[in-house]
């Protein structure tokens, strides 16, 4: 019987896109201010209102922009959404986003 031979390829495909670099994370979030970015599919309107309790025990002066202020981030509207919130974080200052998905 005779050994087959077989070329060993890598299952994953060819980077056609760089990373990207991110942000810096903050040192703290006292007297930031946070963003909270939903997609209105999974119970973001029970955990983000725990979050933000949560933040706010561990982090003073802490403010929050509501999801409901920054737009649902699927469905028709989303890329105007996406188009708009980099604006959008600057009018409501925001210094960082919590982003929720459904699943």
């Amino acid at each position: 019987m005779k050994e087959s031979e077989y070329e060993v390829v890598w299952p994953r495909g060819m980077k056609v896109v760089e990373s990207a670099h991110f942000a810096r994370r903050l040192e703290t979030l006292e007297g930031k201010t946070v963003g909270f970015l939903w997609d209105w599919l999974f119970r973001g309107d029970q955990i983000f209102p725990m979050i933000e309790k949560e933040l706010s025990k561990q982090s003073p002066g802490i403010k929050f922009v509501g999801y409901e202020e920054l737009g649902s981030t699927h469905g028709g509207e989303e890329t105007e959404v996406l188009a708009a919130l980099p604006d959008k974080l600057k009018q409501y200052g925001c210094d960082a986003i919590i982003s929720g998905i459904g699943c």
